[in-house]
């Protein structure tokens, strides 16, 4: 149902059962897939590409031009997958000839006031919390969390299944499976509780903890730690991917822990 009130350009590709309210904008090169639901006052611009059965509630932006003076007007998108829940006065911008795209995926949930920048990449199933606002080009991997009111400089990476605490001020990259918490960020232990909500095993946990407690907690330099990781962890698919997290980094990863944490593998 289109209301009479909202202004939808006929060049639009809409789908079955889309629903969009009064007041509400969409441009000429936009798709809207089977399902969605466009609330009052929301403004879709050319280029957006939103998947099917999403929620886009009052004031949200989809695919205003970036905040980049290197913009050149060149033809990019937006791209937002399925079941994705997008609250209110959330902004998610175009993506620049860096990556030609922005994308959030399926079954995220972008609370009020969220700011996603130009070529930002966001996995599934990722939770942003109110006022999150993340710069250009930063990555976050499947299922993690960002507390309300963290900001993400440009080019951060956070590793999938990660949580990061709310205020947080985010320089650094954010290995998987981890808390990262304190000011300046520092990891906080293993997102134990996460993990188990997840599926994951209480010994898969206990693997996590303990390549962690190499990298943050003996005190060796980076090197170091990945050298003693790879001679004393059994292979693994866990081990794997945050050896290669680590090692791909370009900014460098967050601190390490504080020597008073409570690691609490609680196995």
């Amino acid at each position: 149902m289109i209301s009479p009130l909202a202004l939808v350009d006929p060049k639009a590709k809409i789908a079955d059962n889309v629903t969009i309210e009064a007041f509400s904008v969409v441009y000429a090169d936009v798709v809207i897939g089977e399902g969605t639901h466009v609330m009052p006052n929301v403004t879709i611009f050319n280029g957006s590409r939103i998947g099917r059965h999403c929620r886009i509630f009052p004031g949200a932006v989809i695919g205003a031009i970036p905040q980049d003076l290197k913009y050149g007007g060149e033809l990019t998108t937006v791209e937002i997958g399925d079941h994705t829940t997008v609250r209110e006065c959330v902004t998610v911008h175009l993506g620049t000839k860096d990556k030609w795209v922005t994308k959030v995926g399926s079954h995220c949930l972008l609370m009020a006031y969220v700011h996603v920048a130009h070529d930002c990449l966001i996995g599934n199933h990722v939770i942003l919390a109110n006022a999150v606002q993340l710069a250009g080009h930063v990555v976050i991997d499947d299922y993690a969390i960002i507390g309300g009111l963290a900001g993400a400089q440009q080019f951060t990476h956070i590793g999938a299944h990660s949580y990061v605490a709310g205020h947080a001020l985010i320089r650094k990259d954010v290995p998987p499976y981890l808390k990262a918490a304190r000011d300046p960020l520092t990891y906080a232990g293993v997102n134990k509780v996460g993990l188990l909500r997840r599926g994951f095993t209480r010994e898969q946990i206990e693997e996590v903890a303990n390549i962690y407690h190499i990298l943050f907690v003996q005190g060796n330099s980076t090197s170091k730690s990945l050298e003693l990781i790879e001679a004393t962890s059994p292979e693994s698919p866990l081990r794997n991917e945050i050896l290669k997290f680590v090692r791909s980094s370009t900014l460098g990863i967050i601190r390490k822990a504080k020597e008073e944490i409570d690691e609490n593998l609680a196995l």
